[in-house]
């Protein structure tokens, strides 16, 4: 946001030196740019409904006791197993190629998976509910789905705020699966769309006002995610 001369001459500091708009302009013309931009809201959007949904109906059951659900603790440390270990970037990566799920918006949504510290937190979250809650459910005649949807879920709520921001984030801030997932630029989510801009800058050719510029989409980017 400061003037070629200023930044040449090293006066800007904390304050711009001779404020102008002329390097967000020449952002936002890029069409490439909103384009990521929006690929980035559909991701964020859908992979925060999905996952949300199968967060809360993992949790439920594993967060039951042993006499209700008698392989909790099998089921349990399947997930805790996930969590500490995968199966590689290659066959994760021929795994999202045999769904054709490359250049496509579910690819970078179901390609991250769920989220198995964020279960754990919804589970102990219903752990610490009152059980006299479900037994009165019951009693009048509700079973595990009325009790999850109307009982557990509205009492959840500051828990599911929680993990749907961790959620968001998540999505907003990963940049590899689109990176891997994606052949066109089209494709690219935002974080993916600034990295390759970044990677594939000549910064031997550039003056310093323009690497300046080229860092103030990095600024711009990081602006944006306080919102996210």
């Amino acid at each position: 946001m400061s003037s070629r001369e200023a930044v040449n001459a090293g006066k800007v500091a904390l304050w711009p030196v001779g404020f102008n708009l002329l390097s967000y302009k020449k952002i936002m013309g890029e069409t490439a740019f909103f384009g990521s931009f929006l690929v980035s809201i559909k991701r964020v959007l859908l992979g925060t409904g999905i996952s949300m949904v199968c967060i809360l109906m993992a949790a439920y059951p594993l967060s039951r006791t042993k006499k209700q659900f008698p392989k909790r603790d099998i089921f349990m440390w399947i997930f805790v197993f996930c969590m500490l270990f995968n199966g590689g970037t290659v066959p994760w990566y021929i795994t999202m190629k045999n769904y054709h799920l490359m250049d496509n918006i579910f690819g970078l949504v179901l390609g991250t998976g769920l989220q198995v510290f964020n279960v754990i937190l919804a589970v102990n979250f219903f752990k610490n509910l009152p059980t006299e809650l479900e037994e009165a459910c019951f009693v009048d005649g509700g079973g595990p789905w009325r009790t999850l949807i109307s009982i557990y879920i509205p009492l959840a709520k500051p828990m599911v705020a929680t993990v749907a921001l961790f959620t968001m984030v998540m999505y907003w801030n990963e940049f590899f699966q689109g990176m891997v997932l994606s052949t066109r630029q089209s494709s690219y989510p935002l974080q993916t769309y600034i990295q390759q801009m970044v990677v594939t800058l000549d910064y031997s050719t550039m003056n310093v006002d323009q690497i300046a510029q080229a860092m103030k989409l990095n600024n711009l980017s990081l602006d944006l995610r306080k919102y996210l």
